[in-house]
């Protein structure tokens, strides 16, 4: 009889593709999701077993584990993965689970200047004392879906504005949604093989910032330019579309270690042909796909005077403070925080190949 496998954040961005991609190899999986929507609907009509609640309660996270063997950890996205973290880890305990997946990140160390980042370091160490539980590491660079985040700006105005420094800069083989889950599933689905390890799935090109925006223009059928955006900027345009303001102070830091060449180290791998036998997506076949399903890549009047609209909003947006935002917030700051290539518990996992 095959495991039953509890995906968390299963209606997010790899939870979707993670449940449909276990469900094809015929196991019984429960999916954790916030709310009756139509993107669990659509897991329910896989064949999913639908459990909604809260991923931060210890009663609901030890009533989805019940007869689970299995399990797949993707925090929800925020600033409390510790208390996820605690919430999981005990309830885990509690139901034996045999084997975990967990999605962490390719930055993570105890010592990284973004507490979400310890913070993961922190649900990986705690999975791994889980006595009689074996445990696989998918740990997650920078995601291709973070560069369609500005879509509607580079179809209707052909401009992509991220601080990811210089446009020859070639920081990123961006990995697909699809094929970081294909790795989980693979894992998943074979413990005795992949216990133990820690995977970095990536794209197959190494690609510079302008080589991605030739590539979502070329998708968008016109030319895109790429702009290193100041950080005041960025800091703004996240304010104008009410991203979280701790998530704000950890986004801003990825964006220095991209710009610092921390997710080109060892990229590109052959992680995701030898874990799931299948060859990696390419950017172009991302972007193709990213774009034919959204709308804002339609060139048209409406959505062109929504983008410029939303260009106004931005720069009439006041600027965040990062250092009000860490006292308001309660920040935890550590005094010998670094950058993951600053960090010698990081280089000791990562060093460059």
């Amino acid at each position: 009889m095959k495991a039953r496998i509890l995906v968390t954040s299963a209606a997010g961005n790899t939870g979707i593709p993670t449940t449909l991609g276990l469900l094809e190899k015929g196991y019984k999986v429960r999916a954790f999701v916030r709310q009756r929507d139509a993107r669990s609907l659509r897991l329910e009509e896989a064949g999913a077993e639908l459990f909604v609640g809260d991923m931060f309660s210890y009663r609901d996270m030890r009533n989805a584990l019940k007869e689970v063997q299995r399990a797949y950890v993707c925090p929800p996205p925020g600033p409390n993965t510790a208390h996820f973290a605690s919430v999981f880890v005990t309830a885990a305990r509690e139901s034996q689970l045999e084997h975990v997946v967990t999605l962490s990140q390719w930055l993570s160390a105890h010592d990284h200047l973004a507490s979400t980042t310890r913070e993961a370091w922190l649900l990986d160490k705690m999975i791994a004392a889980l006595p009689n539980t074996t445990h696989t590491i998918n740990e997650v660079g920078f995601f291709a879906e973070n560069y369609f985040g500005g879509l509607a700006a580079a179809a209707q105005l052909g401009m992509l504005a991220m601080p990811l420094g210089s446009p020859e800069l070639k920081g990123n083989a961006p990995p697909s949604n699809e094929d970081i889950a294909a790795v989980s599933v693979a894992c998943l689905a074979d413990p005795k093989t992949h216990a133990g390890h820690r995977y970095r799935p990536t794209g197959p090109t190494l690609l510079s910032n302008n080589e991605i925006a030739g590539i979502i223009g070329k998708a968008l059928g016109r030319t895109v330019t790429y702009t290193d955006a100041p950080e005041w900027m960025f800091l703004k345009a996240m304010k104008a579309d009410g991203i979280n303001p701790t998530m704000m102070t950890q986004f801003r830091l990825y964006m220095h270690e991209y710009q610092r060449g921390t997710f080109a180290v060892n990229a590109p791998n052959d992680v995701v042909r030898t874990v799931t036998g299948q060859e990696p997506e390419s950017f172009e076949t991302i972007a193709k796909r990213v774009v034919h399903n959204n709308p804002e890549a339609v060139r048209s009047a409406r959505n062109w005077i929504t983008t410029v609209t939303g260009m106004l909003r931005i720069l009439l947006t006041s600027t965040p403070s990062v250092p009000a935002i860490e006292q308001a917030g309660d920040h935890v700051l550590i005094t010998d925080g670094v950058y993951a290539n600053g960090s010698e518990d990081w280089a000791s996992l990562h060093s460059p190949t």
